[in-house]
């Protein structure tokens, strides 16, 4: 593992023992190794196995939620550092609205001219987004709503208007087995970049053990119709998480 690496996964266990240091403030963290690195916009996919470093840190309804994302090689793939606001916690109807800057990277090769060999390197995209997520608690475990993000490149060859709606549907801690549990998400969106479109059904199927830190996730992408570069593939991918609470 690189040292950037070990770096954050070092973070996130130190954010995690101090949870019950500060009075107020609840700090939790994740990792996550994956054999596919798959964003929620498809065209921004890695498409190669991945680690994923998330923090959380809430007090109230506040929230930082920063998230890193790497190739297995060490090199960087996103930053994201979500700030959230949770007005509606409680009760039937919830409310989460959010906004983030975050750093794509993408290798490129470049050819320096005068007769010198090709050559990677890393370039840097910046993005400034914000989401809205409303959702209506049906039953105990089951809750719906739509969500929606807006996405604005700030560089001129970044992807310079996203927008994002969803409907989406969440079934958590249902009971399967002894401790075991499984968690169900699925996702209807409709994505404009740009002026292409597309529309698309995702899936998230976690399961878990009550009494242990490790959970095994899996996740499906498949286009109904795309007219995005890069958002026509259909992508899964299987994931190996371990919670810091």
């Amino acid at each position: 593992m690189r040292p950037a690496l070990i770096f954050i996964a070092l973070a996130c266990a130190s954010f995690a023992d101090v949870a019950d240091a500060q009075r107020g403030t609840q700090v939790a963290g994740a990792v996550t190794v994956t054999n596919k690195g798959i964003s929620l916009i498809p065209a921004l996919t890695l498409g190669k196995p991945a680690a994923i470093f998330d923090v959380a840190i809430t007090n109230g309804a506040l929230g930082f939620e920063p998230q890193f994302r790497f190739g297995l090689d060490g090199k960087p793939w996103t930053f994201i550092f979500w700030g959230r606001y949770r007005p509606l916690r409680d009760g039937k109807v919830r409310l989460t609205i959010g906004a983030h800057p975050a750093l794509t990277f993408k290798t490129i090769t470049v050819s320096p001219g005068g007769g010198a060999a090709p050559r990677s390197t890393i370039v840097t995209r910046r993005y400034f987004a914000s989401d809205v997520y409303p959702s209506y608690l049906i039953a105990k475990n089951l809750s719906v709503g739509p969500y929606y993000l807006f996405s604005r490149g700030l560089d001129r060859e970044s992807f310079q208007h996203t927008h994002f709606v969803g409907a989406r549907a969440n079934l958590t801690s249902l009971p399967i087995a002894g401790q075991l549990f499984i968690q169900f998400a699925p996702q209807l969106y409709y994505l404009w970049m740009d002026g292409a479109e597309g529309t698309y059904a995702s899936a998230t199927l976690t399961l878990a053990d009550r009494k242990l830190p490790f959970s095994i996730a899996t996740l499906v992408n498949s286009p109904i119709h795309s007219g995005i570069a890069g958002g026509q593939d259909f992508l899964w991918n299987v994931s190996l998480v371990y919670a810091m609470r």
